[in-house]
């Protein structure tokens, strides 16, 4: 059996029935609290996002929150000031340029304050199937065990690597599903590798 094969079917066995942790109702609640979500758990984004989305139930009153107060709610996600700032500008960006509609447009997405490729990447495959695999910290250090990657590989090789090896399949699909894997499996400390059978593979286990 190919590499990829064996890896997808390990992983469907595992995670059969993958999706996003964040918790979102709205498209912009996806947005926003995956911008958030950056050197932080979903579990804390999804703490603070209760609160934000409760209060400011909609773009116009995100926009005219007050700083101090957004800062108050987000403290928890770390790097507040910056984060606070980005969910203003990115609520007055969605009212002003898309109808306060969040787009099927890459562009325009990383157009946004505090929103880069890997954030991107999520919304469109999350808002939009489209093909893409956003690379976190679980889904880079998941594809260098498996020799996907290389040890020194930025996050873009890393996901160049990542479409190429799973050119033809369901590559959000995969994406959530190695995001998953590394997570609660292939964790950075004490991974479960014993029971892994993938670890033929792992350099970690080389």
């Amino acid at each position: 059996m190919m590499k990829s094969k064996e890896i997808i079917q390990y992983l469907d066995e595992l995670i059969p029935n993958p999706r996003c942790e964040l918790n979102y109702n709205k498209d912009y609640e996806l947005l926003i609290a995956t911008m958030l979500s950056a050197q932080t758990t979903d579990k804390r984004v999804n703490m603070v996002t209760e609160v934000l989305f409760e209060k400011y139930p909609d773009l116009k009153s995100l926009a005219e929150a007050s700083i101090d107060d957004l800062i108050n709610i987000i403290r928890p996600v770390g790097t507040f000031r910056r984060k606070a700032q980005n969910i203003k500008l990115i609520a007055e960006a969605l009212l002003l340029k898309s109808d306060g509609i969040v787009p099927n447009d890459r562009l325009f997405l990383e157009s946004l304050s505090g929103v880069g490729r890997k954030t991107a990447n999520v919304v469109l495959s999350n808002l939009f199937n489209e093909s893409c695999i956003a690379v976190d910290t679980h889904v880079s250090r998941v594809s260098k065990r498996l020799n996907i990657a290389n040890k020194n590989d930025d996050v873009y090789k890393v996901e160049k690597k990542l479409n190429k090896f799973f050119a033809g399949e369901q590559l959000g699909r995969i994406h959530h599903q190695l995001v998953l894997f590394g997570r609660y499996y292939c964790k950075a400390i004490k991974p479960n590798c014993e029971s892994c059978k993938l670890k033929k593979y792992c350099k970690k286990n080389s």
